[in-house]
Formats: C-alpha cells, sequence, structure tokens
C-alpha cells in the first residue's frame, strides 16, 4: 500500500463533509446578508479542514494507545494500530495539521478580531480530548453533543462572524440542522462499533443506549434536521426557499432504511459515506436556499 494512500485513511476523509458543509451555510448567509470576504471563507474552511483532519489523526493515536481499534473491528483499518504508521508519526502528523489550523485561525484573528481565538482553541482542544486526555469524553457517551456543538453551532455561527462580525439569530437556527447532521455521522460510526467498543470499555453513546434505541437516535437526528432547517421562514426571515434542502429527502431515507436494518461492517461503512455526503448534499442546497431567499433579516 502506497504511504499516500495511508495517509488518506488516516485522515479519514469521509468525514470531511462534517467540516466543509457548515462553512459554507454559514457564509451563505453573510453573502445573502451582502457581505464575503473571499480570503476569509478559504481560511475559514481550511481551519475547519485541519482541525477535522487533526481531531482524526488524535482519535487514531489515542484510540489505538488504549487500545479500543482491535482486529475485529467492523470500521477500516486504523494506521495506528494496523501497524502501518509508527505512533510517533501519527502523532507528529497530529501535531502538523492543528499548527496549519492555527496558522489559518491567525489570519481569522487579525480580520475579524480576537474573539476567533477562544473559538479556535477550544475547537482544538475538543479535537484532542476526543479520545485524548485523562478522561476523554468520546469515552464517556459526549461525542455527538461536542460534535453538534463544534461541527454545528460553533462552525456555522463562526463562518458567519469571521464575514460580518455579528451574530445574528438566525445563524444560530440554521446551525442546528447542520450540527445534528454532523452527528449523525459519529452516530453510524459508533453503531457499528458498538460490540468492540463496549469489550474495549469505550462507553460510547451507542453503548449506553444499546443498538436499537441508537437506531432511533439516528433516525430522529434526520427528522428534526428537516424539520428545523426552514424555521427561520417561519419566524419571520427569509422564505419557502428555505424548503430547498427536502430535496435530499430520498438520499435521507435510504441511508435511514441502511442503519436500522443492517449490522454488517460494509453496509455500515457504506451508510457512513451516505451520512457524509447526505450532509454535503443539504448544506449545499441550504447554502443556495439562504442565497435565493436573499441571506439574513430579508
Amino acid at each position: 500500500m502506497s504511504a499516500v494512500r495511508i495517509w488518506v485513511m488516516a485522515a479519514r476523509i469521509r468525514t470531511l463533509p462534517a467540516a466543509i458543509a457548515p462553512v459554507l451555510v454559514g457564509t451563505s448567509l453573510a453573502l445573502g446578508a451582502g457581505t464575503f470576504h473571499p480570503l476569509a471563507f478559504i481560511a475559514a474552511l481550511l481551519a475547519a479542514i485541519f482541525i477535522q483532519v487533526g481531531t482524526n489523526l488524535s482519535n487514531d493515536y489515542s484510540d489505538a494507545r488504549r487500545g479500543a481499534d482491535t482486529e475485529d473491528r467492523l470500521g477500516p483499518v486504523r494506521v495506528t494500530a494496523g501497524g502501518l504508521v509508527p505512533p510517533g508519526q501519527v502523532l507528529v502528523a497530529t501535531y502538523v495539521t492543528f499548527g496549519l489550523a492555527v496558522l489559518c485561525g491567525a489570519y481569522l484573528i487579525a480580520v475579524a478580531g480576537w474573539e476567533l481565538l477562544a473559538v479556535g482553541a477550544a475547537s482544538i482542544l475538543a479535537g484532542v480530548l476526543y479520545t485524548g486526555g485523562p478522561r476523554p469524553y468520546g469515552y464517556e457517551g459526549l461525542g455527538e453533543l461536542f460534535v453538534f456543538l463544534f461541527f454545528g453551532i460553533v462552525a456555522v455561527v463562526g463562518s458567519y462572524f469571521v464575514q460580518i462580525q455579528s451574530l445574528p439569530w438566525e445563524a444560530f437556527v440554521c446551525a442546528v440542522p447542520v450540527g445534528l447532521l454532523a452527528s449523525a455521522i459519529l452516530v453510524v460510526n459508533n453503531v457499528r462499533d458498538i460490540e468492540t467498543d463496549r469489550r474495549a470499555g469505550k462507553r460510547t453513546l451507542a453503548v449506553r443506549l444499546g443498538r436499537e434505541r441508537t437506531r432511533t437516535l439516528y433516525t430522529a437526528m434526520l427528522v428534526v434536521a428537516f424539520l428545523t432547517e426552514p424555521l427561520p421562514w417561519p419566524l419571520g426571515s427569509m422564505d419557502a426557499w428555505l424548503l430547498l434542502p427536502w430535496l435530499s429527502l430520498p438520499l435521507a431515507v435510504r441511508v435511514a432504511g441502511i442503519v436500522r436494518s443492517r449490522v454488517d461492517g460494509p453496509s455500515l461503512n457504506g451508510a457512513l459515506a451516505r451520512t457524509g455526503a447526505l450532509q454535503l448534499v443539504f448544506c449545499v442546497l441550504y447554502s443556495a436556499g439562504i442565497l435565493a431567499a436573499g441571506g439574513v433579516g430579508s
């Protein structure tokens, strides 16, 4: 296996829609309001991607050290536990990736204000402590909550803030469905790994709830995401163009059926990729709807 392919595996490219999608939505809110700074958008997008990849690398390294990634797991091979990359190299790659995120963040702080320093530091710390540190919150069933906060609320509102430096209520409302779909990606991952995580002492939300209730949670997340995304319209902002993401409902129904009925690794790995694709398609349509509706305050 080539070195490039190994590092692509380590980065877990399938999870990147969770980083890209909220930046698109937050920026579209600003663009619809008449403001767009291309360099700020690029910096925010790269920062989000680097934080996601850094989190994935940190997770790969920390899970291997804790013995959570065993040979019988159903997901793709993890590069540290699988012996494909020495742990020290994965750790260095983690530092480098988070360092690149810091560089992007430094530019955003310069153009949008020091408030983003706390946001960036908290985002990186959340990525490291997911499976690292003395008490990783990913092992205590809090992973979905932190994903909702950082890949939903923080990412969407932050992406808007770097453009306009204000915090309208619409940005927070539009962040809710984005965060729910990002969390749904983690739910699929954890329902797939429920047995190996239980044996490793990793008490994810799926382990705590059990397979059936976690499947129900996944479906509920998708349903609530579709119900909440047009809320600014009945609340007096924007218009019916916000219903555009409903065009992705067939994709949501198909992937929910897979998660509900299958337990084998290949099917759930496919569901993981499809959930990421669903989030990206949903958020592209959401962004288009926001732009067509005229943006914040229209």
